[in-house]
Order: C-alpha cells, then structure tokens, then sequence
C-alpha cells in the first residue's frame, strides 16, 4: 500500500506501509554477546600495520596501535577469533612465543606472503585485554594434530609446575590466559586447505582431538569445523558425518558464508541475507538429526564465525607478487550498499540467536573490515562499521520474535524479497527496546508502524539512520565522513504503536525507554 506524503519542499513524496508487531511473550532468545564477535588473522594488513605497527606515532608499549584499539573498543566486540583462517592450517604456534629475536620467519603458504612471527600469542592475548575483548583460538589440524593442540592449552590455559605452563611463566605472563573457545581446525573440507580432509579423516581427528583438550581443560568450549560455504559439494553430508564422530565432545558447528554483488544487481543483492536465514536452519536440522539418531540430550549450536561481504578485492588480488611482508591483501573497501548488506546479515543472525550463539565479522581491521589504516597514517571507519557498531552496543538483551507485514519484491534471481529487515531487541536491564530496521527499496520510503502494546508509555529516546543517495558511496582517508549516520530520523508514538518513516535504502535504529 502506498501513503501520500509531502517532503520539506512540497514535493509529493510515495511511502509504503509495513507493521511490526513485537510481544515480549514471544522471544526468539536471549542474545549470546559473542554473536557480535570479530575475526583477526595473520592475513595482509590485519596484524601488522593493522594492530601492531611498533613505529606507529600512537604505538603503545607493546607496539599496538592505540588509535585501533579505541575504535575496537567502540565497536564493543565481545570476542576475536584467532589466528586463522587458513593461516592456521599451516602454523607452528610455537613461533610465536619467547623472545622475538629467536622467532623465525616463515614462507607462509596459505596466503604465499612472509610471516615474520612478531606476533603470536604472547601478544595477542594481551592485545585482547587492552581491547575489552576474549580470545576465539583455533588450532592446527592441517598440518598438525591433537598432541599440538592439547599443548597449546596447556601454554595458555595450565596454572605452572608443566612443561609448557612453565614455558608460558618463562616467558613472562605468571597467569595463564584462560582462553575459553577453541577452534578445532579452519575449513577442513576445502581443497585450497593445508591438510585438507574427508569428513571421516577431520571428525576422526577433532574428536581425538576434542578429547585430550577436554580432559586437559574440561571448562573450555569447543567448535567443530561445518563446510567452508553453502556451495560446497559435500555440504550436509559434511556436518552430519562431523557431529556423527564429535557430538559429545563439541559445543558448536561452525557455518562460513561471504556476500557479493559481482554482477551489479543491487536489488538481488540487498536480498541477500535470506540465503544467510537458509543457510542457517539448514545446518541446525542437520545437528537435531545427528541429535535425534544418538538419541541424546546435547544441542549442538552454531557458531557462525566467518562471515561478511567480500569480492570487491577479488581482482586486485590476482595481481599480488608472492612473499611479501603485510601485503595490501583482501582490502575490500566497502560501499554504501555493503552496509545495507550487513545489516541485514546482522538482522538474519539475531533473527536465528536461539541456535547462533557466536559470529565472527571477518575481519576487523584492513583485511575485509569495518576499520581501515594507513601504514604510519591514520584510521578511518568503513561503511559497514556503523551497523556493526549499533547493533554490537544496542543489540544486548533478548530478541523478539518478529511479526512483519510488508511487500516483497523479486528479481530474476531471486522471489519474494521483503522490502522491510527488521528485529525488536528488549533490554529489560537497560528499559530499553531497540528496533534494527533496512528498508531495501531503492524508489519508495515506508512507514513502518510499530505496535507498542506490550510496551505501555514508551517513549523515543533517538532514531538513528544511515543513508546516502549514492549506493556506491565510500569512506576514504581522505574523506571518513562520506557515510556517517545521523540522529534526525522521523519516529513518532502515538497511543499504543509508534511509525517510524524508513527512508528510501537505509539503515534504522530506533531506541525507546520501556
């Protein structure tokens, strides 16, 4: 349906009408805060000239770069996955302790760069700190096994009076680093993986594996590697065949999914994330079947810890000449569509947080990330940091169930697109209910109507909004502020419900005190 609207110039303006009804009766669940969690591995840009730049004029004591660390700190990421990636299927963890000067370099082969070992987990447990933030470590089971791993654990997570406890204490950190969730293994079914495997060889090899750390350290939560992508040939068979060796030892499966617009159908793009919904309930039937044949009382849950839009850098890529030191590799830079995109990606998982209990942004600094640098110069937001930003800091508490009528939309390549992403988040220790909301239509605002009955006497504390006329539009060093949100969106409550006008292709975020 369409509204008669009149803009500041008197110019007939067409707005769509969609309503949103939000119970509190009706949760989807309560909120994992670590579905806002971020991805660093040693990858271009990401650890050296990203966090770390020892000659950088805000270098701190440990030669982390402060002004990244305090844009980390903003976007309030709740855990950083670490360090790989394909990295890691080819990694010696030991490189990267003790006194630097030892440390060797390496060819590394999963991104045909140098890696110079500077930073390992010495530093990055403690670059964690700084950053308010937990560690997600994944072990080698490419090139490596279970032993390596259970070492490992004990390095970062045995009090002292062992071997690689001591090892730790020697190298100065007294107190272990109590790392929590553990990766076992990157993207085992990928032929492009060091060390890739069959479904029987990987759940063979994290279940042994699975075992020993769990013995070690019986407090730690451990992730099953599920298939790199959606596409994968051996998808669901893959997850099955895992969680038929693992289902007693794991805690989650992990889902890896990136988005692109390579043929410039916009439209079709901003629908995206309906493939990320699928995606989703696909890989939870296939746990609670797994669940359901070993008649057991566990759920697996899913931690979707690699997941963003990636393909503008594809081509730039290509050209890279092999064995530098942090290359300009992977360096997406992210368009005004692209935090649409995310958004709605954001949506989808908060939609399905019942199951999604982790999610990693990957990456979070220069290498597919919200936050840019410049090697000695400055650092800037991209255009996907603010929906992540808003969603990180006003999307804690629990979701609810959304009941969302709208019109959709289709495309050659896809049906039945609605025009409305939205999802209720209520923080009841807060008193507060935040409504995330994009309006995919690239012609027409919407009139959103939000029925408030469950929540008497609400009243608006701000609408945030992130638009642009130019869904190409960058951020840039030279140019940070070329898309940045702004608080002057339209809600107004009346009664029982608000209507919150969604302007043409933007992001909403309308915050009410309950």
């Amino acid at each position: 349906m369409v509204l008669l609207k009149y803009d500041n110039a008197f110019r007939k303006v067409d707005y769509m009408k969609a309503k949103l009804i939000l119970n509190k009766d009706f949760p989807v669940s309560e909120i994992d805060n670590r579905i806002y969690g971020s991805f660093i591995e040693h990858l271009g840009r990401a650890v050296y000239h990203g966090i770390y730049e020892p000659t950088h004029p805000t270098a701190d004591d440990m030669g982390f770069r402060k002004d990244v660390l305090e844009m980390v700190k903003q976007l309030n990421v709740p855990i950083v996955r670490y360090p790989g990636g394909n990295f890691v299927s080819g990694y010696n963890w030991e490189d990267g302790t003790g006194p630097k000067e030892k440390r060797p370099r390496r060819t590394e082969l999963a991104w045909h760069v140098i890696e110079t070992n500077e930073v390992g987990i010495d530093e990055f447990q403690e670059w964690a700190k700084r950053a308010n933030t937990e560690v997600m470590q994944a072990v080698n089971l490419g090139t490596r096994g279970s032993d390596e791993a259970r070492n490992l654990l004990e390095y970062c997570n045995f009090p002292k009076g062992t071997y690689y406890s001591d090892m730790r204490r020697a190298n100065g950190f007294e107190e272990p680093f109590d790392i929590k969730v553990w990766c076992l293994g990157n993207e085992m079914d990928g032929p492009w993986q060091i060390g890739a495997k069959t479904a029987e060889e990987y759940g063979r090899i994290a279940c042994e594996t699975a075992k020993v750390m769990k013995e070690l350290d019986p407090s730690i939560e451990l992730v099953a590697c599920g298939s790199s992508n959606l596409f994968m040939p051996t998808f669901g068979k893959w997850e099955a065949t895992v969680l038929e060796h693992t289902y007693d030892y794991v805690d989650y499966i992990s889902l890896h999914n990136y988005y692109g617009n390579r043929d410039n159908d916009t439209k079709t793009y901003l629908g995206c994330s309906l493939d990320m919904d699928e995606f989703i309930k696909s890989v939870v039937a296939i746990c609670d079947y797994v669940k359901a044949i070993k008649k057991s009382d566990k759920t697996i849950n899913l931690s979707f810890d690699e997941w963003n839009v990636w393909f503008h850098s594809n081509e730039a890529d290509k050209k890279l000449e092999r064995w530098q030191i942090a290359p300009h590799q992977l360096e997406d830079i992210y368009n005004f569509e692209d935090a649409l995109v995310v958004g709605c990606l954001l949506i989808t998982l908060l939609k399905n947080s019942d199951r999604v209990k982790m999610a990693c942004l990957a990456q979070l600094v220069n290498v597919i990330a919200p936050i840019m640098t410049e090697n000695g110069g400055s650092a800037w937001a991209q255009t996907i940091f603010y929906p992540y930003l808003h969603a990180s800091n006003f999307g804690r508490g629990v979701a609810l169930a959304p009941v969302v009528k709208c019109d959709t939309y289709s495309t050659e390549k896809k049906k039945d697109i609605p025009y409305v992403e939205t999802i209720g988040i209520m923080n009841e220790e807060k008193k507060e209910l935040t409504v995330f909301a994009v309006n995919r239509s690239l012609e027409e605002g919407i009139d959103l109507e939000i029925d408030l009955r469950d929540f008497a006497n609400a009243k608006l504390i701000e609408h945030i909004v992130l638009e642009h006329d130019d869904m190409k539009a960058v951020n840039s060093a030279e140019n940070p502020n070329n898309v940045v949100p702004h608080n002057n969106g339209v809600t107004k409550i009346s009664g029982n419900a608000a209507v919150a006008t969604l302007n043409k292709h933007s992001w909403n975020v309308i915050r009410f005190q309950i």
